[in-house]
């Protein structure tokens, strides 16, 4: 299983501020295996990860709207488009909405097939004509 980045960056910033922790920052992360850049590149973008947490529940609030709308649940498409109709108009890429989805664990449920037509489309594969017209289906020629 790999753990990713900012995962490693916390763990290292909580390890940090224990009062008994020996290793300095250099050490820990080359135990974990990330820059010390990284690390405190990851320090000092918290606010901006928080504004976009923020706008990312904004707008997930927006798409769940759209998804509840006429009491049936909706896929990404859909949900673009009821997006772009609602009052006043809200563009959102629809890659945003597939991540939003993924992020918040919202899915859509996969539209089962007509138990009818399967079994008209069960019977009509066992059914074959008679030959009336006792047609041939054999190649003559010399492209045989």
């Amino acid at each position: 299983m790999k753990i990713p980045a900012h995962a490693k960056y916390q763990i290292i910033y909580d390890t940090l501020q224990k009062n008994d922790n020996l290793l300095n920052v250099a050490a820990m992360c080359e135990i974990a295996g990330v820059s010390r850049s990284g690390y405190y590149h990851y320090l000092s973008t918290e606010d901006q990860r928080m504004e976009r947490e923020e706008r990312d529940r904004q707008d997930f609030l927006l798409i769940l709207k759209a998804y509840q709308y006429r009491g049936y649940h909706k896929g990404a498409r859909s949900i673009y488009m009821r997006l772009l109709h609602m009052e006043p108009p809200i563009v959102m890429n629809i890659k945003k909405i597939r991540r939003l989805m993924r992020k918040y664990n919202l899915q859509c449920p996969i539209r089962k097939a007509n138990p009818y037509r399967r079994i008209a489309k069960a019977m009509a594969t066992a059914y074959t004509a008679p030959n009336i017209v006792n047609r041939e289906f054999e190649e003559h020629g010399p492209r045989k």
